[in-house]
């Protein structure tokens, strides 16, 4: 896909209002992506503050990820490197334990056309539940087995991961392997998928 035509694809996502009736603050589609992109990110989707700011990752959160894959925020948001488009574009309200789940209606819609006009990606990052139910949905058991298994997805050139919230620290902190084993892992596929 020619990068123009990327572009333009872009503006139509980010005009998007094909469920603004579910969402309590309104559409405002977050993501960033090029042609040149190496490394996808797939998130869940924007939290109150990235709605706000317009900015992907633009959170504690996106601080805790950045740590993970040993990158500052210049490298992180340069698009030649990393591409950052969540399962749902828009902040989807909060319910009784969080945000709400990603709308379902942007994932099918938008990302394999987006994908397709990607074509120098070579690492995805799939973040938290949603991305790996809807990019690995033959991977059986939970989210901590997926990630143990994260070789064998690397295998295809997907990446699972936790979700990097404050939420998780208690997940993270009850696993002491994911710092010591998976971390390094990601860096050396990163590293490698940006060519570094």
């Amino acid at each position: 896909m020619p990068a123009t035509r990327l572009d333009h694809l872009l503006a139509e996502v980010r005009a998007c209002t094909r469920c603004a009736e579910h969402l309590p603050l309104g559409p405002r589609p977050v993501l960033q992506l090029a042609a040149s992109s190496r490394v996808l990110i797939i998130g869940q989707a924007p939290g109150t503050r990235v709605h706000a700011s317009g900015v992907p990752w633009n959170d504690p959160s996106g601080e805790r990820l950045r740590t993970w894959l040993g990158v500052d925020a210049a490298a992180f948001y340069d698009t030649a490197r990393f591409a950052l488009m969540p399962m749902g574009f828009c902040y989807p309200g909060r319910g009784k334990g969080g945000d709400l789940p990603p709308r379902p209606e942007c994932a099918p819609q938008w990302h394999p056309v987006l994908r397709a006009g990607m074509s120098q990606v070579r690492l995805t990052l799939l973040i938290g539940q949603y991305a790996q139910r809807h990019y690995l949905p033959d991977s059986a058991g939970s989210l901590e087995a997926r990630v143990l298994r994260h070789g064998q997805a690397l295998e295809r050139g997907l990446f699972p991961l936790p979700h990097p919230s404050p939420r998780n620290t208690l997940w993270l902190r009850r696993r002491p392997w994911f710092e010591a084993e998976v971390v390094p892992a990601l860096r050396e596929a990163v590293a490698a998928a940006l060519g570094s």
